[in-house]
C-alpha cells in the first residue's frame, strides 16, 4: 500500500481536500479511500495486459491533466490518486477514479 505523508512544504489547500467521509461517499465501487488516498488494484491474465492498461491510464491522465501514481506488478496494477498540492484526495481524484473504471470496463480487466 502506498503511503503519502503530509509534507509541510506542500501548498496544502484545506478547501480542496475532501474529508475521509466525503471520499467514502464519492469513491467508485471497488476503490479504497481514507487517510488521504484513493486507490484500486486491477488484476490481469498476463503481465503484458497490465502494461497495456498502464499505458492507457497514462494517456488518460495526460488528457485530464491529473496524474495518478501507478504501480505495475506481475499481473497486477495499482492506481493511486492523491493530490499533492491539496494534501489529500480532491474532486479531481474522484473524477480520475471514475474515468479509470470506465477505461477498465471498455477493455480489460
Amino acid at each position: 500500500m502506498s503511503y503519502h505523508p503530509y509534507d509541510a512544504r506542500m501548498a496544502f489547500d484545506r478547501d480542496r481536500k475532501l474529508t475521509d467521509g466525503d471520499v467514502q461517499d464519492l469513491k467508485p465501487r471497488g476503490w479504497w479511500g481514507d487517510d488521504g488516498k484513493l486507490y484500486r488494484d486491477f488484476t490481469f491474465e498476463t503481465y503484458q495486459a497490465g502494461v497495456d492498461f498502464v499505458v492507457r491510464v497514462a494517456a488518460l491522465a495526460e488528457e485530464q491533466g491529473h496524474h495518478p501514481d501507478i504501480r505495475l506488478s506481475y499481473r497486477r496494477v495499482r492506481v493511486n490518486y492523491f493530490t499533492y498540492d491539496a494534501g489529500g484526495v480532491t474532486g479531481l481524484d474522484i473524477e480520475g477514479a471514475h474515468a479509470v473504471d470506465r477505461l477498465a470496463e471498455a477493455g480489460q480487466p
